[in-house]
């Protein structure tokens, strides 16, 4: 009986230690997925804060949760599902889907270039409005916006761990839909609200607080400048890495040789070979997501309603 008994605890013990590890299996793999999506969160980070741009102090952070629930709806009830009915049936499709996702990457991106060069820029924080219907409109236009930079997340977190199977997918991209929205919405209510930080640590009476609180308010508007330039870098990058294997998957071996060479001329460099492969890498991307960019920008300002828009700018 007492064999028994051990034998059924060894059991239980080994299946313990089976679920520990499934449960770090799908830790590790729901953390290279965000970190895989990290240019797009960047710049869905960088965005965010101009809606809420000339709002009265006490409605940001409302507004904000109101733009977190949106997000996190679009993750979980709409984009969800679509992607796990996709990759379950048809995941020969998530390669083109995910190209097409990335071209419009470097499409936002190299616009975002294009409007600094111009003087136009079409990403540019809306005019303040004032009222409770303003506040639902302005709402809806954020979630919209972010509708498309988390489909894009999710695809991309998908991707990384279409290996997986469909239980342990689901969880991860449940983890990952949890983790970047409150990651991105988060940091976006310490931006906001660095302001308001900084001008009541500048009332204090301790002088070295008070050159904080300043510090503070002077650094927001170059934070935010830093941000969304680190996001037009980033889906740059994103979107040309993004492209740059994708292609490869569908046959087309040239570009990615091209870069892998490149990376293998570097990797020798004793200590700082793997950062130089590394860096050689995000910048073939960089430059291959800029090209794709600049032709759709240049299609869309020939079309009808690209020459619209271009108009207005």
């Amino acid at each position: 009986m007492s064999a028994g008994l051990f034998a059924l605890l060894d059991d239980v013990a080994m299946l313990a230690r089976l679920a520990a590890a499934s449960v770090d299996d799908i830790g590790a793999a729901a953390g290279r997925a965000t970190a895989k999506a990290a240019g797009v969160v960047i710049d869905d980070t960088a965005v965010t804060p101009q809606y809420v741009h000339g709002i009265a102090a006490e409605r940001e952070l409302p507004i904000i949760k109101r733009i977190a629930i949106g997000s996190l709806r679009n993750k979980l009830v709409f984009i969800l599902p679509a992607a796990l009915l996709l990759s379950q049936f048809l995941p020969w499709l998530l390669t083109p889907i995910l190209m097409l996702g990335a071209t419009y990457l470097c499409y936002e991106g190299a616009e975002k270039v294009w409007g600094r060069i111009t003087g136009h820029d079409a990403h540019a924080a809306p005019v303040a409005m004032v009222g409770p219907d303003a506040e639902r409109q302005m709402t809806s236009g954020a979630i919209r916006t972010d509708f498309i930079l988390s489909a894009e997340i999710m695809v991309i977190a998908l991707d990384e761990v279409a290996d997986q199977s469909f239980f342990p997918r689901l969880i991860i991209l449940v983890v990952v839909a949890f983790v970047i929205t409150a990651v991105v919405y988060g940091v976006v209510a310490g931006i906001v609200k660095m302001d308001d930080i900084g001008l009541s640590l500048a009332q204090r009476s301790s002088t070295f607080v008070q050159k904080v609180g300043r510090g503070l308010v002077k650094g927001m508007p170059k934070l935010l400048s830093a941000l969304a330039v680190i996001g037009t870098v980033a889906m740059l990058w994103v979107g040309g890495h993004i492209l740059l294997v994708g292609t490869d998957e569908l046959g087309w071996h040239w570009p990615y040789s091209m870069v892998h060479h490149a990376e293998d001329a570097v990797h020798h460099v004793a200590a700082v070979g793997g950062v130089l492969g590394w860096l050689v890498n995000t910048a073939a991307s960089a430059v291959i997501g800029l090209i794709v960019g600049a032709i759709v920008v240049a299609v869309m300002h020939v079309l009808p309603f690209g020459r619209k828009e271009s108009g207005h700018a």
